[in-house]
Order: structure tokens, then C-alpha cells, then sequence
């Protein structure tokens, strides 16, 4: 058996930038060997924008379904023809429109996505189509104990009238209709508010294609729009929220707190300490709540980047007749944590796993668009990545027991359980 080796470095290659003559930021990653390429529409648009729960949402939804010239039935079969896929997709921030399209037929469907984003109408019927849909998923979801523990954690974490803290409810999709969704669209879908990210295999056909659909005039309103900032928090400092479901098998079990950003110093470090408690199969939390207890099939831990600060949750669902037993367990494992340095096994695992999750994560051409979208929306430097892989690669056992015992301090710490307690 040939010998196991660490990994000893990660080079991820990043993209060549170009400015289009409308000033569109074209981001270019020419990797791929095979005839496909992806291609991302990055918006700075999403929920902190938003007037009304589900506009950012929706409105991104709703531009595959009908623009000025073609139907939604039509956008559907000529992207189904052409063999290419769209999502679409939104966060707190921002708005994500991908295409992966073959590049033999590349020229066809970036003029349907043109059209898409340049010329969209939201047509009643199939908002309503759409609505409707959306609602019986949430119908579904909020009977589900680990749905309403997650929102519950964030609600008591962030305070309900933070952005973070507000979901949609039933109302809300009652209450949707397509101005909502034009106001939103007008006001923030136009050239100077997009970022383009293309990979795979570039070639200046594709090149020339972008340029000529979204890059030689201004579309959509031309105008600056400022940052929205991100509230404070207002959430209250909460030791146990049951949240009652009578009929449940089991329950779900969260606990959270806050942590530091991602461009804080100390972020790196810490994501390094949290897959040590709860980040892989094999973290520290799995081997006793799962392996030697039996509480559960599954506990994890991790880190939820939001703007300005992220949040580490820890997360499982076990047999109600175990909740307190799993609380204890967990606030055990985090003392240990705090009082016990990690001995030079369990750190190598943790290293060698870490290295090898972000190859998986950008082993091909197209996923790694992914890590570069990422540095432009959350505002990181280009040496990202860099930085990571040194902080896996040189933290100390004692570095995880400072950041244990200045982030994972248990009375600041906010403990959902939801099922029938």
C-alpha cells in the first residue's frame, strides 16, 4: 500500500479580470478542458434590500418566467434543447443567476439569459404557479421541529426585527403580487450593480458573446446604489426556548452563538477549532454523542457566515427522552475543549481532512467560480484561500484552546430545542 501523505500545498488559480466597456467587472477563469462553461451573474441585491419578506427572493425566482418576447414555456424548451442549465438563487446580499451551458451552443443560450435579465414582465399566472408551489414547501417545512428550531435560534439570536431574525409566513406569500416584484427589479438589476464570473473552457467566442449581451451599453436604471447596512443584532441573551410540537417522534436540538466575521483575524483559526468539535464525521462531538452514547445518528457543528458575523450552531435531532442528555453531553465537550489541548493525532486528522475537503470543493474547473463568487460577496481579500490553508496547516493545539475559551463561552450560548418537550 503506497504511503499516506499529507497534502503540501493548494494553489487555487485565480481569474483574470476584464473590464467591458459598460464597466461590468468580468471575472475570467479558462480551466476546463471540456466544451462546457459556466457562467454567473452576480447581483448586489438580496433580503437586507428587500421591502417586503420573499421580494428578493421571488423576483429572482420569477426571470425564467417570461420576459417581453418569450413565454416561460419557451425560455424552458429552448435551455432543455440546448442541453443547458439554469439556477437561480439569492442570499442576504445578493442575487446569483448560473448558466452552464455546452460551448458549441453557448451563442444561443447566453442571448435566452440575456433576455431574461434584461426584459423580464412577471406575468400573473405564473406567479401564481410559482407561489403557490413555494407555499406548500412551506406548509411542509414548518411542520418540521428542525425547521422551526433553526429559525427559532436565529430569531433569538438576531432579535425578530432584524432581517436575520424575519421569515416569511403564510401572509407574506398571500401577499405577494408582480409590482412588488418590478419595484425590486427595477431598482436593482442593471449593469452597474452586476459582477460576471465565466469558467470552464473560455474561448474568445465566449468571450466576445458576453461582451455583446450584457457588456457594450448600460442596462437597467444607470445609477449608484449605496450599501445597506447591517442592524446590530437586538436579540436577548436566552439560556433554553422550547418550542412546543406535541405530536413530534423527536426533537432538534440547536445551540449558537456568535462569532467572528469572516474578514476578522480570528476566523481562520476558529473554523479550524470548530470542525474539531463537531466539523467532520470524526469530530469530537460524533464520537460521543453518536459512536459511544447513541443519542443520535448525527450531531455536527457549524459556521454560518452572515455580514458583519457569523454564527457557529450546533446541531442534531435525537429521541426526546435524550435532549438533556445531549445538552450535557455537548456542554461537557466544549469544557474539554476549553481545558484540554488537542493532542498531535487528533490535529494531523483535522489537518488532513481540512486540506483534503477543500480540494474536493474545487477539484474541477466550474466549482471553482464558486470560491471567487465568494471572495467578491463577502468582501475578502484575493488571498483568501492562501490564508486558510496556512491557518489549517500551522495552528497550534493550544491556538484551539485560547479560541475555545474566548468564543464558546456557554452562558452567552442560546439553546433551541424543538419537539415535543
Amino acid at each position: 500500500m503506497p504511503a499516506i501523505e499529507s497534502i503540501a500545498e493548494i494553489k487555487i488559480k485565480r481569474p483574470v479580470k476584464k473590464i467591458l466597456p459598460n464597466g461590468i467587472v468580468l471575472n475570467i477563469l479558462d480551466l476546463g478542458k471540456e466544451e462546457v462553461v459556466r457562467m454567473d451573474i452576480v447581483t448586489g441585491s438580496g433580503q437586507l434590500d428587500q421591502k417586503f419578506p420573499l421580494q428578493a427572493m421571488m423576483t429572482n425566482r420569477m426571470l425564467r418566467e417570461g420576459t417581453r418576447s418569450m413565454a416561460s414555456a419557451v425560455i424552458a424548451e429552448k435551455l432543455d434543447f440546448y442541453g443547458a442549465w439554469l439556477d437561480l438563487s439569492s442570499s442576504v446580499r445578493n442575487g446569483f443567476i448560473t448558466l452552464y451551458s455546452l460551448n458549441k451552443f453557448f451563442g444561443q443560450t447566453i442571448e435566452v439569459l440575456e433576455d431574461m435579465v434584461k426584459n423580464p414582465v412577471f406575468p400573473e399566472r405564473e406567479l401564481k404557479v410559482v407561489t403557490e408551489s413555494n407555499k406548500q414547501v412551506y406548509m411542509v417545512n414548518r411542520q418540521r421541529v428542525e425547521v422551526m428550531a433553526r429559525k427559532r435560534l436565529n430569531k433569538e439570536l438576531f432579535g425578530e426585527n432584524h432581517p436575520l431574525g424575519r421569515f416569511a409566513e403564510m401572509q407574506d406569500y398571500e401577499n405577494l403580487n408582480r409590482d412588488m416584484l418590478e419595484e425590486f427589479y427595477l431598482e436593482n438589476y442593471y449593469a452597474e450593480n452586476c459582477t460576471i464570473f465565466v469558467a470552464g473552457r473560455v474561448t474568445e467566442e465566449v468571450l466576445k458573446k458576453i461582451e455583446e449581451c450584457f457588456g457594450t451599453g448600460k442596462w437597467g436604471r444607470n445609477r449608484c446604489k449605496s450599501i445597506t447596512d447591517m442592524p446590530q443584532p437586538e436579540g436577548k441573551k436566552r439560556k433554553r426556548v422550547n418550542v412546543e410540537k406535541k405530536d413530534a417522534l423527536q426533537s432538534s436540538v440547536k445551540i449558537g452563538c456568535f462569532m467572528p466575521d469572516c474578514m476578522h483575524k480570528d476566523f481562520m483559526d476558529a473554523k479550524v477549532m470548530n470542525t474539531i468539535l463537531g466539523g467532520y464525521f470524526g469530530s469530537r462531538l460524533m464520537k460521543n454523542i453518536r459512536e459511544d452514547k447513541g443519542y443520535t445518528y448525527g450531531i455536527g457543528s457549524g459556521i454560518v457566515i452572515y455580514p458583519e458575523r457569523s454564527v457557529l450552531i450546533i446541531s442534531t435531532e435525537t429521541a426526546n427522552e435524550y435532549v438533556e442528555d445531549v445538552v450535557k453531553e455537548v456542554k461537557m465537550e466544549i469544557d474539554r475543549l476549553k481545558n484540554t489541548e488537542p493532542d498531535e493525532e487528533e490535529m494531523v486528522m483535522v489537518r488532513n481532512y481540512m486540506m483534503g475537503d477543500i480540494c474536493r470543493a474545487y477539484e474541477n474547473s466550474l466549482s471553482v467560480s464558486e470560491a471567487w463568487i465568494y471572495v467578491n460577496t463577502a468582501g475578502v481579500d484575493e488571498d483568501f484561500f492562501d490564508r486558510s490553508v496556512d491557518s489549517i496547516k500551522n495552528i497550534s493545539g493550544k491556538r484551539i484552546m485560547e479560541l475555545a475559551n474566548k468564543y464558546l463561552d456557554w452562558e452567552n450560548m442560546v439553546e433551541v430545542v424543538a419537539g415535543n418537550v
